[in-house]
């Protein structure tokens, strides 16, 4: 049977909490916005809607529980049969949003949509503390409702014990592509067919998609009127100020997430901030934590100058590439920086708007990554206390502001 050169299924593979749905609902924005006719067809939201009882205790998902094996394989056909319809009819692309991890399942699916392409993406990520947090998120979900968050959490990590004692990964279909979701990079790819739209897909798979990013330096604190380096100061009434101005200029825009480093002063301005929001989860990364000053942390300009005056000489000629003794440099801050952003991006899960909380020297890094910056540059990037930075980033649209609160 010849296939159809238009229409296109995408089927998502991977354990639970790696991404797959955050990516479905990018690819659904993009290509939507391209035209397309698009639908996510999401296992789980089926068996939610279909299913009196409640499926969230793990054993649900244990392959010897033959009752539930049957119930999951019929809900992944219903689906299939929904996806294929939506083809048949108005639909130019159907995104199957589930675990996928058997070749059988993913047999069935190739059969099931006859003449219409199939391309399976795999999301995989590693990060053990990234899927903590993707855990715990995942837990407020109502069908957690019954549940305290340690029974949930456990319940979430046995699901994915058992989904892995059953995982098969990609490799012998024939189109299917491979992705670290964390990084937005492709591990592996393999495309026998033509499959429709695949260099516009492969190019939102690997692109960052940022709606509205609120780049924010935590207010006013002791070591700033002291004109003190690192260290872990809180704010001053100033800064406490400063922060719920913010809180109120943020009011009225819903910010569903709030990422910080780990810093008392960068998570009091946080949490200024979420007091106004109705539902705002607070996320503090280490990543995003002040550039370690080594053996100068908590000293002032004067006191570097006096008792170590070959830092502040090699400092002044190479800002960027100097590194302090016992810590950290602009050169060396960079792959964790971006890091810490590609961990927000992701937890964030989509999100139209998010915070990110910083530090002088974080926000300059962020803002390098967004913006082409000689590296020499870098150190002297104005982050004032009193603005902050509005960001877009998508592959239609590129903006950059600095807005006053």
């Amino acid at each position: 049977m010849s296939r159809n050169p238009k229409k296109l299924c995408i089927a998502m593979v991977g354990l639970p909490a790696r991404g797959k749905s955050t990516i479905a609902c990018r690819l659904r924005e993009s290509l939507e916005a391209e035209g397309f006719t698009v639908a996510i067809f999401n296992n789980g939201e089926l068996r939610r809607s279909m299913l009196a009882q409640n499926t969230a205790h793990a054993d649900f998902f244990n392959p010897e529980n033959a009752e539930g094996v049957r119930i999951r394989e019929n809900i992944a056909l219903q689906n299939l049969q929904f996806g294929r319809q939506f083809l048949s009819t108005r639909g130019d692309i159907a995104i199957l949003d589930a675990t996928n991890i058997t070749r059988a399942r993913r047999r069935s699916i190739i059969e099931g949509m006859e003449a219409i392409p199939v391309l399976f993406i795999e999301c995989v990520n590693e990060d053990r503390e990234l899927l903590a947090t993707s855990i715990a998120h995942k837990t407020k979900i109502s069908e957690f409702g019954h549940m305290t968050f340690s029974e949930a959490f456990s319940n979430f990590e046995q699901r994915i014990r058992l989904y892995t004692s059953q995982y098969e990964p990609l490799g012998f279909e024939d189109n299917h592509v491979i992705l670290n979701s964390l990084q937005n990079r492709v591990v592996r790819e393999k495309v026998t067919d033509d499959i429709p739209h695949y260099a516009r897909i492969r190019d939102i798979l690997v692109s960052d998609m940022i709606p509205n990013l609120y780049l924010i330096r935590h207010g006013e604190t002791y070591y700033n009127q002291e004109r003190r380096i690192g260290g872990n100061s809180e704010l001053t009434e100033k800064g406490l100020r400063q922060a719920d101005q913010l809180a109120e200029h943020f009011r009225d825009c819903k910010i569903p997430f709030i990422f910080t480093s780990t810093k008392r002063r960068s998570i009091q301005m946080a949490e200024r901030i979420a007091r106004r929001q109705p539902d705002c989860v607070h996320v503090p990364l280490k990543e995003l934590d002040e550039i370690n000053a080594g053996i100068c942390e908590s000293m002032t300009y004067d006191e570097i100058r006096e008792q170590h005056p070959e830092i502040h000489v090699a400092r002044s000629m190479d800002k960027y590439r100097y590194i302090y003794p016992q810590g950290e440099g602009y050169i060396t801050l960079q792959p964790r920086i971006q890091l810490g952003i590609k961990k927000a991006l992701y937890l964030s899960s989509n999100a139209e708007h998010i915070i990110v909380v910083g530090h002088q020297a974080v926000n300059r890094m962020i803002l390098s990554y967004f913006l082409f910056r000689r590296q020499e540059d870098v150190p002297y990037i104005t982050i004032p206390q009193d603005k902050y930075f509005h960001i877009v980033s998508t592959r239609t649209k590129k903006l950059f502001e600095l807005k006053r609160f």
